[in-house]
């Protein structure tokens, strides 16, 4: 029996639904096996693309289900395969970017630990629509347990002749390699990614061009994340149009949410796009409420880059539509929960600390100016800070955003500005009574 993190699904209403599919098998020990994921239908979808269809008709597939990227940035997946130049002399090369580093974020573990060859069957699809002949897996340098589950799969791959030569007699051959990073949060970044695939320091590229023009080597190259890949076979099995039909018109498909911080039942749960945050959070089948019955002070609705969202806005859609409307993003689908007896200041402080120290240095704006913007909330939550550091702080964030290479700098500033604009009687009283407002309320050291 292989070991298993203490992560809570929502496997057993996955396996219920004739709709949701990613964490089906989620919660038996033997799907990673390439025997039990086989006689569940594993690699018929792999098989069917390589005998039945040709690569532009699986781009195409994936162009029609609407699949977008499931890492954060939520482009069109299909799309993307696209973009690969058809005339190019040169290797292409597929990658599966799972770096999965964002804080609130643990999805992608749960699809690589309990069910890697979902990622393979995937990848491998990618990769002979592409024209690709050798694939990549990029894991963080923590995930020790997934690298393991994931080199144990693919040498099962192998063996059964879903890699390597001629694959099912089709005279297509495909070759795979795990490669573990070194745990900077900044090789999530696809360019950064494929200079740390090259021995180069983690730190991403100017484009144009792009990775699917000149990417690893210099060579056309294709970046995917574990989530997007793994729901590829569900789209080859299944049609585009079913794929279509969950989720909202311009959000297709289901997605994992991870769901951490004060709440009852934190864990991985799998949803149609467009599903209300409202009842992600309090729902008994899912977050079953906040922690202790306190009440609700805030969210992050897609990861620890993403804007926070106040009690009055979770009524809203996890979709890559509604969000945005509320001013925040759908991100990485990191739901993190904070109850009121949660001090905000200290929250973007957390933040803060990590988004500058993940900082690769290239862009001076990000490495100055997280640098800078973490001074001042140090001084301002230890109660040192002085009149006039709030709108210091909200000017430095002004220039960074989009004055960086890579969307570090965007990342590290959207929240403290969200903070800024929905708490800001927090960050006056640090300043203005040398204390914090949430410990003179409830009387907390």
């Amino acid at each position: 029996m292989s070991f298993y993190s203490p992560v809570r699904t929502n496997a057993s209403e996955v396996a219920e639904s004739d709709r949701l599919h990613l964490l089906k098998y989620a919660e038996d020990p033997n799907q990673c096996s390439i025997d039990t994921y086989v006689q569940r239908g594993g690699y018929g979808a792999w098989r069917k693309a390589l005998t039945s269809m040709k690569p532009e008709e699986v781009i195409t597939a994936i162009k029609d289900s609407g699949l977008r990227g499931r890492g954060g940035a939520g482009f069109p997946t299909g799309m993307k395969w696209g973009f690969v130049p058809k005339d190019s002399p040169k290797p292409r090369y597929l990658i599966c970017n799972a770096d999965e580093s964002e804080p609130g974020t643990c999805k992608d573990r749960v699809i690589m630990e309990r069910d890697p060859h979902a990622m393979i069957e995937g990848m491998a699809i990618a990769a002979y629509a592409i024209g690709s002949h050798l694939m990549f897996v990029y894991i963080r340098g923590e995930f020790a347990h997934c690298a393991d589950q994931v080199e144990k799969a693919m040498n099962e791959a192998y063996a059964q002749g879903q890699l390597g030569k001629n694959i099912h007699g089709s005279g297509y051959d495909l070759d795979m390699i795990v490669h573990t990073g070194g745990g900077a949060y900044i090789c999530g970044e696809e360019t950064a990614l494929l200079n740390s695939l090259e021995g180069l320091r983690g730190m991403s590229r100017i484009r144009p061009p792009f990775p699917a023009v000149a990417g690893l080597y210099g060579c056309p190259t294709i970046v995917n994340n574990v989530e997007s890949l793994a729901s590829v076979p569900h789209i080859i099995n299944r049609g585009a149009d079913w794929y279509r039909s969950l989720g909202t018109e311009k959000s297709a498909g289901s997605k994992l949410f991870s769901l951490s911080g004060h709440i009852k039942q934190p864990g991985n749960y799998e949803v149609e796009l467009g599903f209300s945050l409202k009842t992600l959070i309090y729902d008994p089948k899912y977050g079953g409420g906040i922690l202790d019955d306190k009440k609700l002070k805030g969210v992050i609705p897609g990861g620890a880059s993403t804007p926070l969202l106040t009690p009055d806005m979770i009524e809203v859609g996890l979709d890559y539509e509604s969000l945005p409307e509320k001013g925040s993003m759908l991100g990485s689908g990191a739901v993190i929960v904070f109850h009121e007896e949660t001090c905000i200041v200290w929250v973007i402080q957390r933040l803060i600390h990590f988004f500058r120290h993940e900082s690769c240095g290239k862009c001076t704006p990000c490495h100055e100016g997280t640098a800078w913007l973490e001074k001042l909330i140090n001084r301002v939550e230890s109660g040192k800070g002085e009149e006039g550091d709030i709108e210091k702080i909200d000017d430095i964030c002004s220039n960074i955003l989009g004055r960086t290479v890579c969307p570090l700098g965007d990342a590290a500033v959207m929240p403290i500005q969200s903070a800024i604009e929905l708490y800001r009687d927090e960050w006056e009283h640090h300043i203005r009574h040398g204390k914090c407002l949430v410990k003179s309320q409830f009387g907390l050291k």
